[in-house]
Parts: structure tokens; sequence; C-alpha cells
């Protein structure tokens, strides 16, 4: 093979590896070594990144720590996830309102991993979250611009400066928090329920680790989970700003919902 086959194969070989997102390269030689070469050979660099193209996926960030990762670039991606892939991964019906309530259990679970922007830009930094704390986060924040909403529009009336806004709060508060079902069973579609099957999904994509069973599971972030949430987090943090659940100031803001962030993750 030629010089540029090689190049083009270890690259294609180091997309392999990103796209199993369980692995590290502290678990595997060859992957270690690609990585290594990717860092400090910008040839190859650029060989990867041109393989990722044709992909249709995009290169987040490559280092001895998160390995290569990768995203798809496109909603057509074969590697995008979609909402009936979702759905189905997660054993979720899929419809509107759990849609919604799966979406705020993310952007919440995201908050609460990252609670100032300083943890994102730190590469040692280990988030720690519950799916107790999540709902709990989630929930009172949900309350406040309940209140909030009421407060602008009267009690009662809906917000028509922020319709989506205000379907978001309340499919969340109207969401029982827990519940069983007829023969026993934790119900699956409670707000505990559906933020329980997000964080396992993190899990399962490499993002979090599931570190025990306490508070109705407790996780660590990883490197891969601090890439990706950066790589949103412009356009997360913009929201939440929007929304006034946090505030982001020189990296020592912190979450302001009358509470310790650090508390509420150990809820």
């Amino acid at each position: 093979m030629s010089a540029a086959t090689d190049i083009t194969a270890d690259a294609a070989r180091l997309i392999g590896f990103g796209l199993r997102p369980k692995l590290t390269p502290a678990r595997d030689e060859e992957y270690r070594a690609l990585v290594a070469r990717a860092v400090t050979d910008s040839e190859f660099a650029a060989a990867v990144d041109a393989v990722a193209d044709g992909l249709e996926l995009v290169v987040l960030h490559i280092s001895n720590r998160a390995g290569v990762v990768v995203a798809a670039s496109t909603s057509a991606s074969g590697f995008a996830v979609r909402m009936t892939d979702y759905a189905r991964r997660t054993s979720s019906e899929g419809k509107a309102g759990e849609r919604v309530v799966h979406a705020l259990a993310h952007l919440g679970a995201a908050t609460l991993a990252y609670p100032r922007p300083a943890d994102l830009a730190d590469e040692t930094y280990i988030g720690r979250i519950t799916v107790d704390g999540v709902d709990a986060f989630v929930r009172e924040a949900a309350t406040r611009l309940a209140k909030k909403a009421g407060d602008d529009s009267g009690p009662g009336d809906p917000s028509t400066a922020e319709p989506d806004l205000e379907a978001a709060w309340r499919v969340y508060t109207r969401r029982a928090r827990t519940g069983t079902t007829g023969d026993g069973r934790k119900l699956s579609t409670s707000s505990i329920g559906i933020v329980g099957k997000a964080l396992a999904f993190l899990a399962d994509q490499g993002l979090l680790h599931r570190a025990s069973d306490e508070r109705g599971g407790t996780y660590r972030t990883t490197p891969r989970y601090r890439v990706q949430v950066r790589d949103a987090g412009e356009v997360m943090f913009g929201e939440l700003l929007g929304l006034g659940i946090t505030g982001v100031s020189d990296g020592t803001g912190t979450i302001m919902i009358g509470w310790d962030a650090a508390a509420v993750a150990l809820l």
C-alpha cells in the first residue's frame, strides 16, 4: 500500500475506535498510539478529519483522556441518534410530552454535572449527579418558571411571549414524580423514571459512569461527556440564561435556583 493509503487506513481505524464510546486510550495500546499520532502529526490529523467528513461525522476532540470524540455532522447521518432510536433505546413511547421531559432531563443533567463554565474548561474535573438530584433541580426550575409566567401573564394565563417555555414547564410539573404500576413495578413514565432512563442512556453511550444505585442512581462524568457538553455549552447556557435558571460569569458563577449546586447533586 502507498503511504497515503496507510495514513487513510490508520485514520479510519482511529475513527472506528471513537465509535466505540466506552473504550478509552488507556485501555487499548493501538488506540493510544493513534491518538498520540493525531495529536502530534498534523498530516495525520487532517486525514482523520477527512475520513470523518466522508462518514458525515465531525471530530469534536482528540486527547489521551477522552480519545477521539466524534458526532454526526448532519441529521441525515447514519450515525445521528434520531428520536425514534432514542425512544427505542430508552424503552420510551416517544410521545411529545415524554420527549419534553427527556429533553429537560438531559439539560438538567448537563447543568448539574458542570455547574460552572470553569468546570467545562478543566480536563481533570469530574462531575457527580444523581437521578433524584436531576429531577429535583428540573422540577424546581420548572416550578419557578411557572411562577414567573404567572407573574407576567396573570394566574393561569398562558404566556404569549414564551409559548414553548410555557409548554415545557407545564409538561414537567404535571408529570408525576414517581409512582408504581398495578403490579407493583416502578412507573417508568414518571419524571424520576424518565430521568433514570436518560442517565442510563448517557452511561450506555460512554458519557457517564454509573457509580452506585444510591439516590436513584449515582453517576460520574467522563471526559467524553465534558467534550459533548462543552460543544453544546454556548447554546445550552444561552437557553438557561434566557430562562433565568443559571448565571454564567467569569467561571466562578454557579447555578442560582435557591440552593447550592453541590448539595443538589447529592440529593
